[in-house]
């Protein structure tokens, strides 16, 4: 019974969470929402959902994309363009993302794999076989008529649906590049300029920085979105997530458990689901206890540590100086903040010297954000902290 309890974990690390697992984000939905009934009346819309990475995009994305199909009538597709570098790629990644897609009103999923048969094969047991040899040599032609596509695609679907919605996520190899600024722009333009502008929801997902990009690229995009930028979740929220996702496989959460998984997560859905999962596989009952919190908090943040903090952040601060601050900080004895003047009093002069270049190298990097005073600075997350604070506090040992 326990062994096919433990034969999926409600947790998914790394992957946008299941619509019925989805919590909290009351505002940001409910503005995503407006944007989807304004397109249902007629007017197109463009959001950029940002923020940063593993805040959840994906999955806000996903929950509005099953909601505005059930109301007010949208047929959505999430297109991932994590190794699109060209529009041609993008273009690709479109035409497969609708034509392996599962429309939820079988006449116009049957209309639009008549409208995409040429790049569709035989049917397979997970989907169809796309033919991309013919898919590529088509796709210059495709990105470059990406709006008559889409209007074209909607042609199959408006007798049951009221609109379009789109979502572009994983735009990191696009972000950058002066093409696609100007794609977003000229598609979102030439829509509202035409006699009849197809009813589109376009949702862009990116981090700040992404969005940064963008705009430095060509300034007008800057124009032609709302941008929705999405924040760590409440403590409540965090809350209601743990106890859904472990109530779901019948188990309970007892009240200091829940506490430490919220406090250490906190509010960040990438970490939520990183310690979550190790709680559910540590768990040998039904029952996350405040012993399988401590043991999944300290597994989750030496898999942080391996894959972030060693691989992104020890390899690249290569002085010693760089390395003995990073020690020296760990050390010390504070929760996510601390004040530089702090720091400085346990450095050598050497080290005091570098700390502004060391500070602003950690920020780079991912590691450290400024806090709301002067000369101060926090870490991103608890997991990344807890987790360079053991290494140092292990090395010290070590050493005595």
């Amino acid at each position: 019974m326990q062994r096919e309890r433990k034969g999926q974990s409600p947790f998914y690390p790394g992957q946008p969470v299941p619509v019925e697992l989805f919590v909290g984000r009351k505002g940001e939905v409910a503005r995503l929402m407006r944007a989807a009934d304004q397109v249902a009346n007629g007017k197109p819309q463009a959001v950029f959902v940002t923020g940063e990475y593993g805040i959840g995009k994906s999955s806000l994305a996903k929950f509005v994309r099953v909601l505005s199909e059930q109301d007010p009538g949208l047929l959505g597709f999430h297109v991932m363009l994590g190794e699109a570098d060209t529009l041609e790629d993008a273009a690709v990644r479109t035409v497969q993302t609708v034509a392996e897609s599962h429309a939820t009103r079988p006449s116009v999923g049957d209309s639009i794999r008549d409208f995409l048969a040429k790049y569709i094969g035989e049917q397979e047991f997970f989907g169809v076989r796309i033919r991309l040899d013919q898919l590529r040599r088509d796709a210059p032609e495709i990105s470059r008529g990406y709006l008559p596509f889409l209007r074209s695609l909607y042609r199959r679907a408006c007798r049951e649906y009221r609109g379009l919605l789109l979502v572009l996520d994983e735009i990191n190899g696009l972000a950058g590049k002066d093409f696609f600024a100007r794609f977003l722009k000229n598609l979102v333009d030439e829509n509202a300029l035409s006699d009849k502008p197809l009813p589109l929801l376009l949702i862009v997902c990116g981090t700040e920085e992404r969005l940064r990009d963008i705009i430095t690229r060509h300034r007008p995009v800057e124009r032609i979105f709302e941008i929705a930028n999405i924040k760590t979740m409440t403590e409540e929220e965090s809350k209601e997530f743990f106890t859904r996702a472990f109530d779901r496989v019948d188990m309970s959460i007892e009240p200091e458990a829940l506490r430490l998984l919220t406090h250490y997560s906190g509010g960040l859905p990438k970490l939520m689901h990183l310690v979550g999962d190790a709680a559910f596989w540590i768990a040998e009952g039904d029952t996350v206890t405040k012993d399988v919190a401590v043991n999944a908090v300290l597994a989750a943040a030496e898999d942080v540590g391996r894959k972030f903090v060693e691989q992104q952040v020890y390899r690249a601060i290569r002085s010693e100086a760089y390395r003995n601050i990073l020690r020296k900080l760990a050390r010390h004895d504070f929760d996510l903040s601390f004040k530089k003047s702090e720091i400085e009093k346990g450095l050598t002069q050497d080290e005091r010297r570098k700390l502004d270049n060391f500070l602003q190298r950690m920020k780079r990097l991912g590691v450290l954000v400024s806090g709301e005073e002067r000369g101060e600075y926090v870490f991103r997350d608890r997991l990344t902290r807890l987790y360079m604070r053991m290494e140092a506090m292990s090395e010290a040992r070590r050493l005595t």
